[in-house]
């Protein structure tokens, strides 16, 4: 028995040996220079605007060490200055991730993907990565991230140290207060209504769990929460101001959001239906939505549908698998292999490279 384990571990590490050693194929149509870039960093100035996160955590860590230096210029140079009376040392400065991709310091990204396939190859661990193994990886990748940026935001909110954010600590972000102006309330994202809803346990400040579901709040299982984002939607359909929203209301804004979403997601609604008679699929909706019959949509009558509207970090991570499967599964068998991820790394590092239209050819790196 022994000695069978020994072969099986020998072959795989031939195997292994023999795939980093692989080199995808040059396509000869893809002549031209791939540059590397960065992600564009966070903003909180459009809350509804996705950035895709970052396949391989490697990548993700580098951004976020660069992204710290340009987090600390921006908001904590204005608002926290006690943090720069002991800057970090020079030697312990981070590298900026052109550093890490370069002709003197390669990223291997063949090398890159042999380690990270048996962690995604976990239900089962079959040599074959499924369409749901990408989306539970990817969620994992997109929680990290998000968990990172509400530590980061709490950090200098927290003005007293003391681990928790009362709401006169929090500084909403100069945007919301223009919206407030320009809308005469504050039916926006970052408002009181919003900070207070986020208060799972009542006590009138915000743990990190909790400023991470006010940061985050199509991702929160706080029942509070989602049903501010029914209020809120509510607020922005409501076009006559009775406090709930009619049909034409719904017709002309929230079912075109649904309708995306499930078409994007495969779901029970679909194009051909909806471009042959609009309104037969948005009515029948509404009247399922439409509990108490009165042919109007309160904000608990929205509660079922407040996941198409305000998609989680699971949506895009299904998204985000779905793209990935239909560019490196090269078999169509509904699943990857190493080496069909290996043939297709632009499909998994594609965040951080950016197509030029004069100069475009394969790098060293990528061996």
């Amino acid at each position: 028995m022994g000695e069978l384990s020994a072969i099986v571990y020998m072959t795989l590490a031939l195997l292994i040996l023999f795939i980093i050693s692989y080199s995808p194929k040059k396509h000869p149509a893809d002549n031209r220079r791939r540059l590397v870039k960065l992600r564009s960093s966070f903003s909180f100035s459009n809350p509804a605007r996705h950035e895709p996160v970052a396949f391989d955590p490697l990548v993700a860590k580098i951004e976020r060490l660069r992204e710290d230096k340009q987090w600390e210029k921006q908001y904590v140079e204005h608002s926290r200055s006690d943090y720069l009376q002991y800057p970090e040392p020079a030697e312990k400065s981070q590298p900026e991730i052109e550093d890490y991709l370069n002709d003197e310091d390669k990223l291997n990204v063949t090398y890159r993907l042999v380690l990270l396939f048996p962690k995604i190859d976990v239900d089962p661990a079959d040599g074959f990565v499924t369409e749901n193994e990408l989306i539970e990886w990817n969620l994992q990748q997109a929680m990290k991230e998000e968990w990172f940026r509400s530590l980061r935001e709490m950090e200098i909110h927290d003005k007293n140290n003391d681990g928790l954010v009362s709401y006169v600590e929090y500084e909403a972000p100069s945007w919301v207060k223009n919206d407030y102006a320009s809308f005469g309330h504050d039916m926006g994202w970052w408002t009181e209504e919003h900070f207070y809803a986020s208060d799972a346990d009542g006590d009138h400040v915000l743990n990190l769990t909790e400023f991470n579901d006010f940061m985050h709040p199509a991702d929160s299982k706080n029942p509070k929460l989602l049903q501010w984002l029914c209020k809120k939607e509510v607020r922005e359909r409501d076009a006559d101001k009775d406090g709930k929203v009619n049909f034409d209301e719904f017709f002309h804004g929230v079912f075109d959001l649904v309708i995306n979403h499930d078409e994007e997601g495969h779901n029970s609604f679909h194009l051909s239906d909806y471009s042959m008679d609009a309104e037969t699929p948005a009515k029948r909706m509404f009247s399922q939505l439409d509990k108490d019959g009165d042919r109007l949509l309160s904000d608990e009558e929205l509660l079922p549908i407040i996941g198409k509207l305000h998609p989680s970090e699971r949506y895009y991570a299904k998204q985000q698998a779905g793209y990935i499967i239909s560019q490196a599964d090269l078999n169509k068998d509904g699943r990857l292999s190493l080496v069909e991820m290996i043939d297709n790394p632009y499909v998994f590092y594609s965040a951080i490279f950016n197509d030029s239209e004069d100069d475009y050819e394969y790098h060293d790196e990528f061996r």
